[in-house]
């Protein structure tokens, strides 16, 4: 029987570091894994980039997805090696659903008003790009409450933006349609309304599992988190 390969998606705002807690329970685990960066630069991008990452594992893999990186599992997930996929507080999109269409049925969370945005140079345009990250100062609180304060501190400073235009952009692919998939609700997230995360993983079938944790579930509960993933790859 060949091990699965878990692949590791960050979302917005944070980068592979925030999988650093679960990873040495998934090695410790006899997983292999991996934690590619993700651009965030755009949904169908992001989602090519991810999927030439898991065309490049030789064998089957378990697809994990946190925040946006939610978004982008759902789309790259379609790739033939991937068996399973793991949504961690996770935006679970229909095909044809853009993020703003989903968190817009739902009441606005905290993070909605800690937004800034920032210009960026586009390759060949004269139009800058909208990068979008957390206040620095209210990251802490919003994104990581239950998290070491200096670790949340360090996170604030170090954020992967996402391009705004990715918020719009609609998911081509919906993976969990047929594949086996699993949620992780944070229940106490102040950045995803845990409703929209609950309404993405009911309407997919998903198993759900609520952790009463912020939005940074697998650095503030690593060893639950890592037992979804657990789980999911034992079904492969």
């Amino acid at each position: 029987m060949t091990t699965p390969t878990v692949v590791l998606v960050h979302g917005a705002f944070a980068d592979g570091s925030s999988f650093a807690r679960v990873v040495p329970e998934l090695l410790a685990a006899g997983l292999d894994v991996r934690v590619p960066a993700v651009p965030n630069r755009s949904l169908s991008g992001d989602a090519a980039y991810i999927a030439s990452v898991v065309r490049a594992i030789d064998g089957p893999v378990v697809l994990v997805g946190h925040s946006y990186g939610g978004a982008v599992i759902t789309v790259a997930g379609v790739e033939e090696n991937v068996r399973a996929l793991v949504y961690l507080a996770g935006y679970a999109l229909e095909e044809g659903e853009s993020l703003g269409e989903l968190q817009g049925r739902f009441p606005d969370s905290p993070l909605a008003s800690a937004l800034v945005q920032t210009p960026y140079p586009v390759e060949g345009s004269d139009e800058p790009g909208i990068d979008v990250s957390v206040d620095v100062a209210k990251f802490p609180s919003i994104f990581a409450a239950d998290v070491d304060e200096d670790l949340a501190r360090v996170l604030a400073v170090s954020q992967r933006p996402l391009a705004a235009a990715a918020f719009g952009e609609p998911a081509s692919a919906a993976a969990w349609r047929t594949k086996p998939s699993w949620g992780v609700v944070s229940t106490s997230d102040t950045t995803i309304n845990p409703e929209v995360e609950r309404f993405g993983y009911q309407r997919a079938g998903m198993t759900t599992v609520e952790i009463d944790s912020s939005h940074l579930v697998m650095l503030s509960h690593p060893a639950e988190v890592a037992d979804v993933i657990r789980k999911a790859a034992a079904t492969v």
